[in-house]
């Protein structure tokens, strides 16, 4: 199994996750050319995407699923309560599970999903397994949770927000009540809960670790990094990029 960060951040999300003959893209929150281009960049193309999976509904998450599901014919999967949130577009094969589900199989795929606190209507994250390897994405969360380390502990790579450092959020340019959103419960996770995250599902066959969704206003790698190497100095923490991949990163 190997996957590939299209973009992480405010303005857009995607992850493409892949094991023999399935290509699943988590999240599309790019508009379609941009989101052609950057599966290009990986010689892929959305046509031999096998679904589009989807954690929740806010804009830089979804906003290119209907049209690139159109356009390619491609199954949606999704909890009920984000499709309704989303305001129900209209998609040729659509594929509901609750976020509570134990699993769910798509082609050489199982993902298992994560319900997170987050300020969206059933949001989930996921963990991939495949070939006998996992995958661990947790990209927007206000709170660790029991069942959030539960189903990240085992994984041998994890994608990981690390959304704000809480110093440079108060003193940054958003107001008193959209500091408040995101540093509340059903907000994202900053770079202390991130590192308190890891330090409780971090092992020895953990050997990458990909920090996600910084906030360009909010935050920097070298404090996000900074976090993480407070609880474990031997582990040297990637970055999600905003405006280009990853590239593909082994499992």
């Amino acid at each position: 199994m190997r996957f590939a960060v299209l973009g992480s951040g405010s303005r857009g999300n995607a992850t493409l996750i892949e094991t023999d003959g399935t290509r699943v893209l988590l999240d599309c929150g790019f508009g379609l050319r941009e989101v052609e281009a950057r599966l290009l960049d990986l010689d892929v193309q959305a046509q031999d995407l096998a679904a589009i999976v989807v954690t929740h509904e806010h804009g830089d998450h979804i906003a290119g699923v209907a049209r690139l599901a159109r356009r390619y014919g491609l199954e949606v999967w999704t909890s009920p309560g984000t499709w309704k949130g989303a305001g129900a577009p209209e998609v040729d094969r659509l594929r509901l599970f609750p976020g509570h589900a134990r699993s769910v199989r798509i082609g050489g795929l199982t993902l298992r999903p994560i319900p997170v606190p987050h300020d969206a209507r059933e949001p989930c994250q996921f963990a991939f397994e495949a070939d006998g390897r996992r995958l661990g994405v947790m990209t927007d969360a206000g709170a660790v949770t029991p069942r959030m380390c539960e189903s990240l502990r085992e994984c041998d790579a994890l994608v990981l927000e690390a959304n704000h450092d809480p110093e440079m959020l108060r003193a940054g340019p958003y107001p008193a009540s959209v500091q408040r959103r995101i540093q509340g419960p059903f907000g994202h996770l900053s770079n202390p809960q991130a590192a308190a995250l890891f330090e409780r599902v971090r092992h020895g066959g953990l050997r990458l670790l990909l920090l996600s969704h910084l906030s360009q206003q909010n935050n920097c790698p070298e404090r996000a990094v900074a976090a993480i190497r407070s609880v474990q100095s031997d582990l040297d923490p990637m970055i999600a990029q905003q405006d280009r991949g990853s590239g593909w990163l082994d499992v």
